[in-house]
């Protein structure tokens, strides 16, 4: 596969951020997916997201599968860890990874049939052991790197480029992560920068496993008449649960919103994460509530997108666990091997 170099002249005068670092220090390569491929807005929504709140690139991993949506961790922050995994395998590099060295910002990158098909099983235990890590399903409900097959993800009645209704019901992503435990859980539109990157940006600030699951259009297979996520229907179906305004530690907190219901959510960093509620009878601490909302509104007809649940008071895997503090990588042989008393104290312990 050949590559285009991107110019490196830009102009003179890009903000820059805390680190001094551009956009431009952010971002990869010249995409090769298709022109106006929904998941190449989710690359840059990630680069925004990570310069905005100064996040050092070489303080993040990025994993990946197989998929189109799995190509994308090229595209961004170029200066970062990477790990390309076999189809499915995600979850478990991730949690390798994270054990290792629980200091970087994890950011795994899926489709729809590296999580819900071939993945679903990994996908559903990285939940229910809640690794510290940013989860993104770009979710165009198509196989478009094998040429448009109905995926786990494509919706019942959907019809496909042939004009051929999908028969099967569709694995809701976001549902079956609050079934699992995820802490954090979030809907979004490849086509909404102004919601999805404040989405992103919590969710980086987040201790625990955080979802998004992104509606991404499939530009090539997936994206007409008839497709339940295609640009057209995304945007005449959606129905924004909440906006929200993200606020850094150092920052003072202002908002925008006209009087309304809102709620502040304190992070585990001590940002901020700014809720302006547009539906006064949710609540997005509570977990049963927000599963029986969010399929009340798929039997409606309705794409639910926004923040739909969050708990931070629930620890990760490493307090699960009970890890020490320093990174496992970072271990010296006389913290691993502490000596025959320290041996002969762990065996009394266990009499």
């Amino acid at each position: 596969m050949s590559y285009i170099a991107k110019s490196k002249f830009h102009h003179p005068k890009l903000p820059v951020n805390d680190l001094g670092l551009t956009r431009r220090d952010y971002e990869g390569p010249l995409s090769t997916l298709c022109a106006g491929c929904g998941h190449d807005s989710i690359s840059a929504a990630i680069i925004q997201a990570c310069h905005e709140v100064s996040i050092e690139p070489h303080k993040v991993a990025k994993l990946s599968g197989i998929g189109c949506s799995s190509k994308t961790p090229t595209y961004y922050l170029d200066k970062s860890h990477g790990f390309n995994s076999v189809h499915g395998r995600m979850p478990s590099i991730a949690t390798g990874a994270n054990v290792a060295n629980k200091d970087l910002l994890y950011i795994g990158m899926s489709g729809d049939g590296d999580t819900a098909s071939i993945g679903l099983g990994q996908f559903s235990h990285v939940v229910r052991r809640k690794l510290n890590m940013v989860y993104i399903v770009a979710n165009n409900g198509t196989y478009g790197l094998t040429k448009g097959q109905n995926s786990a993800m494509t919706d019942l009645g959907s019809k496909n480029k042939k004009g051929v209704e999908n028969p099967f019901d569709a694995i809701d992503i976001a549902s079956l992560a609050l079934q699992l435990g995820a802490t954090f859980v979030a809907r979004s539109f490849s086509g909404d920068k102004d919601q999805l990157v404040p989405l992103l940006k919590a969710a980086m600030a987040h201790n625990g496993f955080a979802l998004i699951d992104c509606l991404s259009p499939c530009v090539t297979f997936n994206n007409h008449v008839g497709s339940t996520k295609s640009y057209d229907y995304v945007r005449d179906h959606n129905e924004t649960l909440n906006r929200t305004d993200f606020v850094p530690m150092k920052e003072e907190i202002v908002t925008h919103y006209e009087p309304g219901s809102s709620r502040e959510v304190c992070l585990h960093d001590g940002s901020v994460l700014h809720l302006h509620k547009l539906d006064d009878e949710y609540d997005t601490s509570d977990r049963v509530a927000a599963l029986h909302y969010l399929q009340r509104k798929q039997h409606e007809g309705k794409v639910l997108t926004g923040l739909l649940y969050v708990n931070t008071d629930t620890p990760d895997l490493h307090e699960i666990t009970n890890t020490v503090d320093k990174p496992l990588n970072q271990l010296v042989e006389a913290d691993l091997c502490p000596g025959n008393a320290a041996l002969q104290s762990i065996n009394e312990s266990l009499r």
